[in-house]
């Protein structure tokens, strides 16, 4: 049926109002594909949530190195301490979701919920995940004149002895706070704690002899346990490790079931973009294949982790099983640290 002039100029009108639309689609899509060519343009800043020269520190301070090679850009560290991490975690969840501010953070990720009852974000809702980076294992240990020298001499000895000793650690939420509190539920003995504000004031109160038991990471405690200035009761893992070979675990001398590592992961804030979030995780993947760091890490004790946590899936999963594993032991303990 022919088409009448006037149909012909509606249908060209029409056509004329979806231009506009059509234009402002196709300038989304120009912009988030050069968005994401261009990212990242700038430094990126890695938040560390605890002290220049402490564990967490160390780990980013290496891989960020290597990530900036990936990125092109610098990867810039910034310490924002207190509150077990979560100012620094706080930051990092109402910091632009554009990618330039990314988290790494430790197992006080999922121990917050529990020891903060007031806390300002939810792990678990309030970040894009990226990836999981390295486990750090934990040894046992006490001062060097402390009598007991095998696990299962302490044991007994702590038992026996629970009033008058003490067990150190770094501030209410530090991992070493956890170890200490899953060591005490596995032998069956309170212990008074004792704080410090981190792993390295609690370290030199063990080397001075002013405590007598902590629970700390590898990536402080090896060079001490190698220059035999502590006493070493055994590794947290639930094998033995690369850098202690022929140390035995806690779980190996009786303490079944006992296995605490200190894991590491990156976080965005939430609605951080998918291609910068892209960008991140594949430099945290080249981090983690350099030499270098390989050999850095090796020397602290860290693992690696495998192919299947370096993704941010591998991250949330583990994030709320870690979550729904401390959350009613620190609950069941009244161990709030607000």
């Amino acid at each position: 049926m022919p088409v009448s002039n006037g149909e012909r100029l509606l249908q060209t009108e029409n056509s004329l109002k979806l231009i506009p639309h059509v234009l402002v689609a196709a300038l989304a899509v120009a912009a988030g594909s050069a968005l994401a060519q261009a990212y990242p343009n700038r430094p990126v800043t890695l938040v560390v949530p605890f002290a220049a020269g402490g564990p967490t520190d160390v780990v980013a301070r290496t891989v960020g190195q290597a990530m900036s090679r990936s990125l092109g850009q610098s990867v810039v560290i910034e310490n924002k301490l207190g509150a077990g991490g979560t100012i620094a975690a706080g930051y990092v969840a109402k910091a632009a979701p554009d990618g330039y501010t990314i988290l790494i953070h430790h197992n006080g990720m999922a121990t917050a919920p529990a020891l903060y009852r007031k806390l300002s974000f939810n792990p678990l809702t309030d970040f894009e995940y990226v990836s999981q980076v390295v486990d750090v294992p934990m040894t046992m240990l006490g001062r060097k004149d402390l009598p007991p020298n095998t696990l299962q001499e302490l044991i007994p000895y702590v038992k026996a002895n629970a009033d008058k000793l003490n067990l150190a650690h770094a501030g209410l939420g530090a991992v070493s706070h956890l170890c200490g509190m899953v060591f005490r539920q596995a032998i069956g003995a309170e212990l008074q704690t004792v704080p410090y504000q981190g792993t390295a004031p609690a370290m030199n109160a063990l080397l001075g002899g002013q405590v007598d038991l902590l629970c700390d990471q590898t990536t402080q405690t090896i060079p001490h346990i190698k220059a035999g200035s502590v006493k070493f009761y055994g590794v947290t893992t639930s094998g033995r490790i690369k850098a202690l070979p022929q140390s035995p675990t806690l779980e190996e001398q009786g303490l079944k079931g006992f296995q605490v590592v200190v894991w590491h992961g990156i976080y965005a804030p939430k609605g951080t973009p998918a291609a910068a979030l892209e960008k991140i995780n594949a430099a945290v993947r080249f981090a983690l294949k350099d030499p270098v760091v390989q050999q850095r890490m090796a020397e602290l004790g860290a693992e690696i982790v495998p192919d299947a946590k370096l993704t941010p899936e591998g991250l949330r999963t583990w994030l709320q099983a870690e979550t729904d594993r401390y959350g009613p032991m620190i609950r069941s303990a009244g161990a709030f640290a607000d």
